[in-house]
């Protein structure tokens, strides 16, 4: 770990400098030694970095999408170049490049924190050897050394041993305690974010690989974490473990807001806005009409979750418009395979036949313009040549249309 954070060392001074404007603001409320100003000083920088990295976590939402639309396109590739891996790729970067994603968008925000997570492991590791690094001098050296933060200093790891306990004037069974419990709870809020993003987030109509993937990253990353967290000091615990609790927040309003096409998520969301539309008889906010724009402009494409929301919303005579707005009037019809109207022309249904109908074999218009007009006194055609079922040439007594024929007994 070292030697991969000696390799960051040119973002040592600015994460340094960082730091110490920090535990200066800190420093002047609660005390410039205290656990208190140097930890609230590591959990500011992290909230520092995750704002400046918003607009790549927004980019890697997208390029999330756009790998879990393309999934199934993906598939059929593999499958039909099985035997002919180069072609696969090939096939697999003209996809990307038609629909411009970037399988690497989705690691952004992670690649991009590295240099100041290593940056400051360094910082912390030169603090815990009792050597100045970046801006941090002998006085603010020995400022951070007595800092601690519940019983453990900064500094301090898991595995060091009682002796390295006396540099720190700490106590073992303390410094263990608060790392066991920070290394829990940084495992269990990374377990906890991708676990919401699978049961909540996920298109639940489409099986891919990906969302196998996305199960297996579910367990390994907190595994990951509960290992490497035993050679962490404190002061980067505080930052893992703030930094995880950041994108357990920011995962949760972006699932609450804007979750994915056919995911769980999203039918909670067009519950709570039909609800709301319903209550006052109008879309209220510019959120609510992006969702029914996107919605209205689906037309057949729409899931199930959005065909429930337009259903609900004609059950109140409102329909959903172009512009995203609502208006009163009938409500759009959507038959169950997801066509509506405006799809094609209703299919007539064709009458119903009585039943001496049925018998004769005639439909209802069989009765033509010569038949009414022929005069009462016209002559019989012979029985012979009469057609069968002819209503004219029955028999006295006997029942109009087609006889049953008698059973075989009763002859």
């Amino acid at each position: 770990m070292d030697t991969i954070a000696s390799l960051f060392s040119f973002i040592t001074t600015p994460v340094s400098w960082v730091i110490v404007q920090f535990h200066t603001m800190y420093g002047a409320i609660f005390g410039p030694d205290t656990g208190w100003a140097w930890g609230l000083s590591i959990v500011s920088l992290v909230v520092l970095i995750r704002i400046c990295l918003i607009p790549l976590f927004v980019k890697q939402i997208k390029s999330t999408r756009g790998m879990q639309a393309l999934q199934p396109e993906m598939k059929k590739i593999q499958e039909r170049y099985k035997s002919d891996k180069q072609r696969q790729s090939e096939e697999m970067m003209k996809l990307y490049k038609e629909t411009g994603t970037n399988p690497l968008s989705s690691c952004l925000p992670i690649l991009a924190q590295s240099p100041f997570f290593f940056a400051l492991y360094h910082v912390l590791s030169s603090i815990a050897s009792g050597k100045t690094v970046g801006v941090i001098n002998d006085s603010l050296l020995a400022s951070a050394r007595e800092a601690h933060i519940f019983g453990a200093p900064l500094a301090a790891k898991f595995t060091d041993s009682a002796a390295d306990m006396v540099k720190f004037d700490a106590s073992l069974t303390d410094v263990r305690v608060i790392t066991a419990i920070m290394i829990i709870l940084m495992s269990a809020s990374q377990f906890y974010t991708q676990r919401q993003l699978m049961t909540k987030n996920v298109d639940l109509s489409v099986k891919t690989p990906f969302m196998q993937q996305q199960k297996m990253l579910m367990y390994i990353f907190p595994v990951m974490f509960a290992v490497m967290g035993v050679n962490f000091p404190v002061g980067v615990l505080v930052y893992w473990l703030t930094t995880n609790v950041w994108t357990m927040g920011q995962q949760m309003y972006v699932i609450h807001g804007n979750p994915t096409p056919g995911s769980k998520a999203q039918a909670h969301l067009l519950e709570r806005m039909q609800k709301s539309i319903v209550k006052h008889g109008k879309v209220r906010s510019r959120r609510e009409r992006n969702v029914i724009k996107v919605i209205a402009a689906k037309g057949r494409e729409r899931n199930e979750a959005e065909r429930k929301f337009v259903k609900g919303l004609g059950l109140a005579r409102l329909t959903i418009q172009p512009d995203g707005t609502v208006a009163k009037g009938e409500p759009e019809v959507e038959a169950e395979d997801g066509t509506t109207p405006e799809s094609g022309p209703k299919r007539q249904q064709p009458k119903r036949l009585t039943k001496a109908q049925r018998q004769a074999g005639t439909e209802p218009s069989a009765k033509t313009s010569l038949q009414k007009d022929e005069p009462q006194d016209a002559k019989p055609k012979p029985a012979g040549k009469s057609a069968p079922g002819s209503a004219r040439q029955a028999k006295s007594g006997q029942r109009k249309g087609q006889q049953r024929p008698k059973h075989p007994s009763k002859k």
